[in-house]
């Protein structure tokens, strides 16, 4: 069974992006961090979007110009990986050079995908739809990168908001550039 990884990046307090004049990765990213992670998806893997992850992707990336921060390489890396996008309301084409459109609940699509890959599964971000394969006991690896910052008043998406509760098992740590913290956990539902 082909494994899943719930790849988000948040603030201390919990947040996946801010609002405010904070810039991508909040400010924080040096070349530790951008090398580690192209090497993460230089890996042979499948991505798995939500919809609403799906669309703010590709309007990000549609944006965007080839040489601005958007087009990191990491990020044209994950692009071009094979990708599923859970979704009842968009239709192929995508506007993703290998991406199919799984309608479905979530929780059926992720658990066939588990039965049926031969390479490992990757969603980054898709924080509703992560929080509900969570639940459902499907996400092996929840892959927290924690960048030094409080985003108290102007936090957006909650990462864990209305999740169930869960212990954490580290399975794997790592600082990039000094402050930036990766940790890599095994999740099972709290009793």
């Amino acid at each position: 069974m082909a494994t899943y990884t719930f790849d988000v990046f948040s603030s201390l307090d919990g947040f996946g992006a801010a609002g405010g004049d904070w810039t991508g990765y909040w400010g924080k990213q040096g070349p530790e961090l951008l090398d580690h992670r192209l090497a993460l998806y230089d890996e042979e893997q499948r991505m798995v979007f939500g919809a609403n992850t799906y669309r703010a992707f590709a309007q990000m990336l549609a944006a965007s110009t080839d040489d601005s921060d958007v087009r990191d390489p990491w990020v044209t890396r994950m692009r071009n990986l094979p990708a599923t996008v859970v979704s009842s309301t968009l239709k192929e084409p995508l506007d993703w050079p290998d991406a199919e459109v799984a309608n479905g609940d979530a929780v059926e699509v992720v658990a066939r995908l588990k039965q049926e890959s031969d390479v490992p599964l990757r969603s980054h971000g898709s924080l509703a739809m992560n929080r509900a394969l969570m639940a459902a006991g499907l996400v092996d690896r929840v892959q927290v990168t924690l960048f030094p910052v409080i985003t108290g008043r102007t936090g957006l998406d909650p990462i864990f908001q209305n999740a169930a509760d869960f212990d954490l098992e580290l399975i794997e740590s790592r600082t990039l550039d000094g402050h930036i913290q990766e940790l890599t956990y095994r999740p099972t539902l709290h009793p």
